[in-house]
């Protein structure tokens, strides 16, 4: 089995999403990049120093991954989230959606 490394990008929202894709692509034998913390779904509050930080570390992920999820429940895809599908598609990333159908 070759195990790839995915880079789950998705709005900070959907913590329990992230969470099970996490379990199911662990379960598939992939590597699994992932954001640092649900800033929306907890409710945390960062500089824009600190934010800056975050935005480039998951660019350097995705740079990483040879491909990314998206989590998007409802068909939802947020700025920041069709900047990274964006740059992932500039990269040539194979690009996925845990909700396809929305």
């Amino acid at each position: 089995m070759e195990n790839k490394i995915v880079c789950l990008c998705g709005s900070t929202q959907f913590k329990e999403e992230f969470e099970e894709a996490t379990w199911e692509e662990g379960l598939r034998g992939n590597i699994v990049l992932t954001v640092c913390c649900f800033t929306h779904h907890d409710h945390l509050t960062w500089t824009d120093e600190q934010l800056l930080i975050f935005h480039d570390l998951h660019k350097k992920k995705i740079e990483m991954a040879d491909e990314i999820l998206v989590i998007n429940p409802d068909g939802y895809i947020g700025n920041t989230t069709k900047e990274e599908i964006g740059y992932a598609s500039l990269l040539g990333k194979d690009i996925r959606y845990k909700f396809p159908d929305k």
